[in-house]
């Protein structure tokens, strides 16, 4: 009866050890995930596409299918805050890359503002990136 007892109290500690360990080594960080700016430069002008990627930096591997939620274009860098240009996604081939097109009215300094939600992740990727419009 004690062998018997034994080897189910080992076989239970060696499932929740397993068990335990795959959860621990599957759960990754918000902060592990960051957005790539694929081109810093574009023209000014309308209907340009803006390319990034987004990564998981401990892998170094895209991540497809976030859902990018908040999305802002403006000359803030330049102290023009108000100057605002809409920006809508547009399809990409490429698994982890996002694209969007973007009416840069003005050379200058833009500011490309994402935010957006990894499946399976708790929190919000967000980063900003500046992008210099040339004439």
């Amino acid at each position: 009866m004690k062998t018997f007892t034994l080897t189910r109290a080992v076989q239970a500690a060696l499932i929740a050890a397993a068990v335990g360990g795959a959860s621990a080594a599957a759960m990754a960080d918000i902060k592990d995930y960051k957005f790539e700016l694929v081109d810093q430069t574009v023209q000014a002008g309308p209907d340009k596409i803006i390319a990034v990627r987004l990564v998981n930096t401990k892998t170094g591997k895209p991540v497809p299918d976030a859902a990018i939620f908040a999305t802002r274009l403006d000359m803030t860098p330049d102290g023009m805050t108000e100057m605002v240009t809409k920006i809508a996604p547009m399809p990409s081939g490429e698994p982890g890359t996002y694209k969007f097109k973007a009416s840069f009215g003005m050379a200058g300094r833009w500011q490309l503002s994402l935010g957006a939600k990894v499946q399976g992740e708790t929190g919000t990727v967000e980063n900003k990136f500046v992008i210099t419009a040339q004439k």
